[in-house]
Order: structure tokens, then sequence, then C-alpha cells
């Protein structure tokens, strides 16, 4: 990496970068790769969707030779779904949970804490508090969630 900073490049191709590195590098080289991209432009190849997470700021998924996605990180994130994790006091069912609109997935967390994911950019939550209203339960916490990039990169690639 330092060869390639030497002559001060206007842009920078990363190939996996931090592979390899110990914990006190990675923090390093990361902060590094942000800074350098402040003024300069960077291509920052890698399979570690949490080094994504942690460097970039726009994300380029090619699957098979093909780009599936060009976009901003938090707007990827973000997307088209909407990820709540939810606690109600006792126990409901997967049935009952699947007579909210837009649910695609649910997944039990615990007894009483499920991940709900919605196929809609519309706030949830307030159907969520309504489902526990009609369905005679206390809903005890409600937070949205983004979905880690690594579920994204695996629903768009596969």
């Amino acid at each position: 990496m330092a060869a390639a900073l030497l002559h001060d490049p206007e842009v920078l191709i990363l190939d996996e970068p931090t592979t390899g590195l110990d914990p006190n590098q990675l923090v390093e080289i990361r902060a590094l790769i942000k800074s350098i991209g402040k003024t300069k432009t960077v291509l920052f190849s890698t399979h570690i969707m949490q080094e994504v997470e942690a460097i970039c700021d726009r994300v380029i998924i090619i699957n098979k030779g093909s780009i599936v996605t060009d976009q901003k990180l938090q707007a990827l994130q973000q997307g088209q779904s909407q990820l709540l994790e939810v606690e109600f006091d006792v126990n409901v069912t997967e049935a009952q949970l699947k007579k909210m609109p837009h649910l695609s997935k649910c997944i039990q967390l615990s007894d009483t804490t499920w991940q709900l994911t919605f196929n809609t950019t519309k706030d949830m939550r307030p159907k969520v508090f309504d489902f526990a209203q009609e369905q005679g339960v206390k809903l005890l916490k409600s937070s949205q969630k983004n979905q880690d990039l690594e579920s994204l990169f695996r629903s768009l690639t596969t």
C-alpha cells in the first residue's frame, strides 16, 4: 500500500487490503483508507461485508460479471424492506404475525422476541402496535434495524 501511495494517485485500487491484519492494524488501515477517501477515489474490493460497512460510503455489488446494485451504503441498507425487532409480553405465533400486511419474513429470536421483515418503505411500527392491541398482547419493545450488508449481498446474488 505504501508503494501505491508514494506517487499520490488520484485513484487508488485496493484488493482485500485488510486480509490477515491483527485488530490493531485493522483499525489503523481502516482509518487510513477513510482518510485517503476524503480527497481521492478509492476502489475497495473485498468479500468481507463488515469491512465494507466500516469503510465505504458507496457499494457496488457484482454478480457473475454484472453489476446488480450501485448505491450509497445507507440507501442500500434502508432499501425497499424494513427490519423490526419486536418483543411482546407473551409468546405469539408465526401464524398470528403473518396476518400483518407486507410481512415477508419473521424469525423468532426468543420466546417473545421476533425479527420481522416487511416489504415496504412505509414505517410499520404503528401496524405492529395495532397488531399487539388486536391480539390482546403488550408490545414491550420495537426497534427498527438496518439489514446487514451480508444478508443484502446474499439476497442480491442468489
